[in-house]
Order: structure tokens, then C-alpha cells, then sequence
């Protein structure tokens, strides 16, 4: 088995994108396309008679598109799919809604020459990522956007931090829809694209009881809001006198990735230690592991999504590994243990200086 060959196959109505999709996953020893289709229904067939371990899957495509499709084959044989799609704002709408779906990746069509070197490394680490993941329901819409009692409320002084990747997006939204809007401040760094961040934050605060927007340089960190790194920065913590604020850095990847979990965890430790909380979800790799870890030894209790739940195990086995989770939790547990957690999280034995008491 792990000798076994990734079998992709490839539905895009661009011959140019079937040829740069199946080049760069060929270029793997470990991944196979197995086919290629041109449309939605050609694709149909070939899953039929193939049985491909991943399917990479255009949105706009003739005679069916891209999320239609998606629907019916979750509903009748649920697989991997990453969305390759274009960088638009309606196309970042379609986006959302296939990772609603069920899709665990996305990524960007490259947009000229210069793109493409990133868009094959992007491909093939998704790729080797997505292709073990777990298959979760899609997340059900109400039927209409909930009224909020809270917007912003006071200046946070203890906070939550999240991260995930694979599969992060999906479990985001059914952590938020636990938990009551006043819930203390939320920082969050899921790895996305750009203009694909601000859609994704834009359905939760939709649907989620809590505030949410993409965060902004400077945006302060407030009871009821939870603030979403957007694509292409790093969001880090500060804090100015008395109050946190977020900070967007655009400064090298990451373990791969800006925005990087292992940034913002690794300045929530040194800014707010014992008064934060830090979670890490789904998602391949090991990103966030370090960073929970210098939360944790700050002070923070760190909660890591269980195995059973999680869409890819990377980023939470990594962390526990690394002795960063406090506890380990299926994701309908976690937004619970999040609201009690603040009150489990310890000052540290050294954190910032103190002055030591006057002897009598």
C-alpha cells in the first residue's frame, strides 16, 4: 500500500488546462492520470469505469457545470475533489459552495506564465494530501441568513485561535454554528487562496451566529467576532496597550502556505499566552503543530481535532506528536470544550517579567 499510485483523473473543458494538469501530476512518480474529460458527462462515465482515487474538477464547463456535478457524485459516490477554477469573485462564490459540498481543496488556475511554476507545486502537494481524505456529509444550508444580535462587541481580552487546511473550510463553518455569538474574540488562518478568503468568511457570516469578516490590518480582536486571514498574508497578533489587534504580513510561506497557522499560533503565544485558547483541525501536513506548542508552554489550553473526524489527519497528528494538544476531541465536541477551556488555561511559570514581591 504505500507503494500504491495516486490514480487522478483530470475534467476540464480547457485542453490547454487537461495538458498542464496531467504534465505536472505525471511529473510525480507516485500520482497516475488515469483519464482525462472534457466535460461533466464524459467525466461520469470515466469515474464509472475507472474508479479514480481523486478527481481534479474545473466550475465552468459546457453542458454541466462544475458544482451541479459535484452534488451528484457526493450523493452517489462520494471521492476527493480539488476545484481548480479562476481567480474571480463569482468564481470564488462557486468555489465556496463546492467546499460546502464536499470538495477538500481549491486552487487557482494560474493566470499567466509567471503563475505556473506555483501552481504546480500547489497541485501536487494537494494532491498528495487530498487523496487519503476522509469523506464528510455536506454541511446543510438554512434556509435563510440568521439575524444577528451581535456585531462587534467590547475589546477581547481572552481569545481564541484556530487553524486548518484539508477539509477546514467545512469544519470551520460546524464549529461556529456550536457556539453562541457572544463568544469571546476568534482568530483563524485556513489555507486558501485569495478572493476565495473573503467568500468563505462572507457564507459564514451568513450562517454563523457569530460576526465574521476577513481580516483587515489593524482590525481589532472583539467579543463576538472571528476574524479570517485572508489569502496571501500571514495574520499575526499584537497587542496594542490594552487591546489585540491583527496584523497582515505577507513575508515568505510557510510550510508552504501564507497565510501559515504556525504564524499566527506562534504570535498568539508570545502576545496573549494563558489568555488564549488554541485549536487545530483537519488538514495535511504539519503546520501549526510548532506554533500550538509555544501556545501551550505560554500557558494556552490546546485542543486538536480526533483521527475519526477529521477530513486528513496531518496537522492535528503533528501537533499531538509534538506534545501541543492539551486534549484530543471530535470536531462536534470541540466548540464545547472551547467555551470552557479559557477557564483550564494556566500562567506560566515564566512569561512576561514580573516584578517579584518586596519582602516585609
Amino acid at each position: 500500500m504505500a507503494n500504491k499510485r495516486i490514480r487522478v483523473l483530470v475534467c476540464d473543458d480547457s485542453q490547454n488546462m487537461r495538458r498542464l494538469l496531467t504534465d505536472t501530476l505525471s511529473s510525480d512518480p507516485n500520482i497516475e492520470v488515469v483519464g482525462t474529460a472534457a466535460d461533466p458527462y464524459e467525466a461520469r462515465d470515466l469515474i464509472v469505469a475507472l474508479r479514480p482515487d481523486l478527481l481534479t474538477l474545473d466550475i465552468e464547463m459546457p453542458r454541466m457545470d462544475g458544482i451541479t456535478f459535484l452534488g451528484k457524485l457526493m450523493a452517489k459516490l462520494p471521492m476527493p475533489v480539488i476545484v481548480v477554477s479562476t481567480l474571480c469573485q463569482s468564481g470564488s462564490l462557486a468555489v465556496v459552495e463546492a467546499l460546502r459540498l464536499g470538495a477538500v481543496e481549491a486552487l487557482v488556475k494560474p493566470a499567466g506564465a509567471r503563475d505556473i511554476p506555483a501552481f504546480r507545486q500547489q497541485l501536487l502537494l494537494k494532491v498528495r494530501g487530498a487523496a487519503g481524505a476522509r469523506y464528510r456529509a455536506p454541511i446543510a444550508t438554512p434556509p435563510a441568513a440568521l439575524a444577528k444580535t451581535v456585531v462587534a462587541g467590547a475589546p477581547s481580552t481572552r481569545l481564541f485561535a484556530v487553524g486548518a487546511s484539508t477539509g477546514g473550510t467545512q469544519a470551520i463553518e460546524v464549529l461556529l454554528q456550536q457556539m453562541p455569538a457572544d463568544i469571546p474574540g476568534m482568530v483563524v488562518v485556513q489555507h486558501i487562496p485569495p478572493v476565495f478568503s473573503k467568500s468563505f468568511a462572507e457564507r459564514l457570516n451568513q450562517f454563523c451566529p457569530q460576526s465574521v469578516k476577513e481580516a483587515e490590518d489593524g482590525d481589532l480582536v472583539a467579543d463576538g467576532q472571528v476574524l479570517i486571514a485572508p489569502g496571501g498574508f500571514h495574520l499575526v497578533l499584537v497587542r496594542v496597550g490594552s487591546e489585540y489587534r491583527v496584523r497582515l504580513r505577507q513575508g515568505p510561506p510557510v510550510h508552504y502556505q501564507r497565510p501559515a497557522v504556525d504564524v499566527l499560533f506562534r504570535s498568539v503565544a508570545a502576545v496573549a499566552g494563558h489568555q488564549a485558547l488554541g485549536v487545530i483541525l483537519t488538514g495535511m501536513g504539519s503546520d501549526g503543530a510548532a506554533g500550538l506548542k509555544q501556545m501551550r508552554d505560554a500557558g494556552s489550553w490546546c485542543i486538536a481535532q480526533d483521527e475519526n473526524t477529521a477530513v486528513v489527519y496531518g496537522m492535528p497528528l503533528a501537533a499531538i506528536q509534538a506534545g501541543a494538544a492539551c486534549e484530543t476531541l471530535p470536531l462536534e465536541r470541540i466548540g464545547d470544550a472551547m467555551l470552557s477551556g479559557l477557564a483550564r488555561c494556566k500562567r506560566p511559570k515564566v512569561y512576561h517579567q514580573e516584578l517579584a514581591p518586596t519582602s516585609s
